[in-house]
C-alpha cells in the first residue's frame, strides 16, 4: 500500500502547501487500490500512526532552508528523520520525529520506502492563499505524484 501524506497549517499562506496537495490528490477521479491519501494538517504524531502498514510512504511539507522559493525537494526519509527531544507536549512531535519513532515503535509494519518532498517556501505568514511560486512547485509535485499513481492498479468498476 501506498500512503501520501500531506502535512502542514493552512492559516500560515504557503506551510499549507502539503495539505492543499493531497487535497488535490483526493479531488481526483478513480485513485488505484491500495492508496491511502491523509491530510496530517500539524499533527506529526498522526504520520506515524497512518503510515503504519503503509509498503511505500510519501510525506509532502513546505521547508524554510534559505534556497530559492519554489524550490522542490525530493528525499529519501531516511535522511531526515529525527529523534525527538525530551518533551511533555505533543505539539513538539513533527513528522521527522513520526519516521524515527515509528520505525522503533512499529518495526515491520512501518515503511522502509520514504521519500519526502519539501516545497521551499516564500511566505509563512498569516493567510490562507500559496504564494504563486509555491502555488506551481505544488503543481509539479501533483503531477510527479499523478504520475506515480498511474503506474497503480485501478480500483474495479
Amino acid at each position: 500500500m501506498l500512503t501520501i501524506i500531506g502535512c502542514g497549517n493552512l492559516n500560515r499562506s504557503d506551510d499549507g502547501v502539503g495539505v492543499v496537495i493531497v487535497r488535490r490528490l483526493l479531488a481526483l477521479d478513480g485513485l488505484p487500490a491500495g492508496v491511502r491519501i491523509f491530510d496530517a494538517g500539524t499533527a506529526g504524531m498522526e504520520v506515524m500512526f497512518q503510515a503504519r502498514g503503509a509498503s511505500r510512504l510519501v510525506i509532502v511539507d513546505a521547508s524554510r532552508s534559505g534556497a530559492e522559493a519554489g524550490t522542490v525537494f525530493e528525499v529519501p526519509g531516511s535522511e531526515l528523520e529525527g529523534r525527538p527531544g525530551k518533551s511533555f507536549n505533543l505539539h513538539d512531535f513533527r513528522w521527522d520525529h513520526a519516521l524515527y519513532a515509528g520505525k522503533r515503535i512499529f518495526k515491520e509494519q512501518f515503511p522502509k520506502d520514504v521519500t519526502v518532498f519539501l516545497i521551499e517556501a516564500a511566505n509563512l505568514g498569516l493567510g490562507t492563499e500559496l504564494s504563486e511560486v509555491v502555488s506551481a512547485a505544488a503543481d509539479k509535485v501533483v503531477a510527479k505524484l499523478r504520475t506515480q499513481l498511474e503506474g497503480l492498479e485501478a480500483p474495479p468498476p
